[in-house]
Order: C-alpha cells, then structure tokens, then sequence
C-alpha cells in the first residue's frame, strides 16, 4: 500500500488569497473529495474559496444568460463549494495587471485574477477579459477551522497559477497540480481513487 507523505505545515506556505487547497487523499467528506479550492479571502474572520474542478451538467444559459459570451471553455455552472448554493460568483482573470487601473465591475483577487460583479453589464468587462468561470456556491471555513483541518492533514496549501481557475481539463486539476509540487507531495498524484486497488 502507498504511505501518504506527511503534510509539513512548517514548510508549506501559508493560506493566502490565491494560494490552493487542494485536498488531501484522506478527505472523504464528498463535498472535498479530490477537490482543488482556490483561496478568494483567509484573515482573522475565516477563509472563503471556491472549488474550481466540480462542473455540473447545468448550462450558464440557465442561470445568467448575459454573462455566457464571456466563459471560457463549456459553458458549465461549477459548483464552488456547499455554501449559499442559492447565489452565482464569477470569477474572472483580465488581460492587464496594473494595480493602477482595476476595470469597472472587478475586484482583484491575486495577480489577474479577481471577483466579477454579476450585477454589472457584461459588454463592459469584455474587452478587459481573459477568462471566466461562473461558481454557484462557495466553501467557506469560520475562524480558526481550516488550521484545525490542516493540523489534521486533510488540505495541502500550494501556490496557485492564473491557469488554474480557467482549465480546460477540471477532471484532471487535483493531480495535475499536485504533479508540479516536488517530492514527496507530487507522488500524491499517482494514488488511485481507490486505495484497495493499489
């Protein structure tokens, strides 16, 4: 049976706005199972994410029509995480990172990539756009939950890409990027879904 290497929260960079949690293969709880989150806010109130590799079969059409010229890749509602499913969050990254000027409708997350206001007028943001994903729902940990989970094991904090959040390929995000970690954390990626099959 493949050992799981320890998570040395010492050496890994802490939770931060645009860093990744990506979970580890002892999480089971099916909300996180495999997932890859992406950090949008960690302070003293609590962190809040986004899942970015769990689309669903519903059309973006369904939900905000407006917004569907502007996604990248199928246009598929993800769902972000298992809060207020009942409410949509774009986010986005812009084709030019100059703190100086932050398109109308966008707040910045890290680097390109930030929050959409949904409310706005998409023909405004278009040209500003490099890619987009719409989330209905969002993870979200209360304070000090989320050390407590990586004191448990259950997540790995790595450094994100702008890429991440726009892949083509959402099934193939958990190994993918604990695949570019080094070792040991990157041999986390060649464990089957099911250890018994190992």
């Amino acid at each position: 049976m493949t050992e799981i290497p320890p998570y040395d929260a010492a050496t890994a960079p802490p939770p931060a706005p645009g860093r990744l949690l990506v979970a580890a293969p002892g999480l089971t709880d099916p909300n996180f199972a495999r997932t890859v989150v992406l950090l949008l806010e960690h302070d003293e109130s609590g962190t809040l994410g986004v899942v970015l590799n769990r689309p669903t079969p519903v059309d973006v059409d369904e939900v905000l029509p407006t917004w569907r010229p502007l996604l990248t890749g199928e246009p598929y509602v993800f769902q972000g995480g298992p809060v207020a499913l009942d409410s949509a969050l774009g986010l986005a990254s812009v084709v030019t990172v100059d703190d100086a000027h932050e398109p109308q409708g966008f707040r910045r997350v890290v680097g390109p990539v930030g929050l959409v206001d949904l409310d706005g007028v998409p023909e405004q943001l278009a040209p500003e756009l490099a890619g987009m994903r719409i989330f209905v729902g969002y993870a979200g940990w209360s304070p000090g939950q989320l050390d407590g989970e990586l004191a448990e094991g259950a997540w790995y904090v790595v450094e994100g890409l702008p890429s991440d959040a726009f892949t083509g390929e959402p099934g193939g995000l958990w190994r993918e990027v604990l695949r570019r970690q080094q070792a040991p954390l990157a041999f986390v990626a060649t464990m089957p879904e099911d250890p018994t099959l190992n």
